[in-house]
């Protein structure tokens, strides 16, 4: 795998995925005092907000063969920032709220993005650029193409499925607390094993 591909920009993705959800569950323990769950999909370490931003910093960076900390903070603040924009609008507009709330934050915008967390994205830029990417294109390098592909089917068709899970999940939730009883024992599942509490410690408790 020593080209970018599909494939390769998929591990990229998961890996992302899986890093960003421990380094989320590092800070917030550490900072609040919380443990918190920050999966974007109840089955699973999978924070896409990272692996999504791991994605297009690959893609970014990729064909630059030497790029300064400066010029990596700046290019990771911009695209960081949109997609934290974006992620959170449409985050809000198809399940209904947005994991985080940064009204209050200094030079923030509309509670979405702000400065802090806009340099935090800086800052992961040039740890993505100088040390996290290249253990990762190491790593990849080492795969067998064949069994790659076969693995990256598997974890697209169950991140597929944890997705759409969610979302069930969710919106059964949010039915739930508006009184409505189970129907069948697919939504008596859901209300058991991924209910509001459950939600909430996924969703930084911005869950209802």
């Amino acid at each position: 795998m020593k080209k970018i591909d599909f494939v390769k920009l998929f591990y990229i993705f998961v890996l992302g995925s899986v890093v960003g959800w421990v380094f989320e569950g590092i800070f917030t323990f550490v900072v609040d005092k919380q443990i918190l769950n920050h999966s974007a999909v109840v089955i699973g370490p999978f924070d896409f907000a990272y692996g999504i931003c791991a994605v297009v910093l690959t893609l970014l960076f990729y064909r630059i063969p030497k790029i300064s900390a400066v010029q990596a903070f700046i290019i990771t603040y911009i695209a960081g920032s949109i997609l934290e924009y974006a992620m959170s609008f449409g985050m809000e507009k198809i399940l209904g709220f947005t994991a985080w709330d940064y009204t209050g934050k200094f030079l923030n915008i509309n509670g979405r993005i702000c400065f802090v967390f806009s340099c935090f994205w800086g800052l992961l830029g040039i740890l993505w650029i100088k040390v996290i990417y290249p253990a990762i294109e190491k790593l990849l390098n080492k795969f067998d193409y064949e069994v790659a592909n076969k693995v990256a089917l598997f974890l697209l068709v169950f991140l597929i499925l944890d997705t759409v899970l969610t979302i069930s999940a969710t919106n059964r939730a949010v039915a739930l607390y508006n009184g409505v009883e189970p129907r069948n024992k697919y939504e008596r599942f859901l209300d058991s094993s991924f209910n509001r509490v459950y939600l909430k410690n996924m969703y930084n408790n911005e869950f209802l």
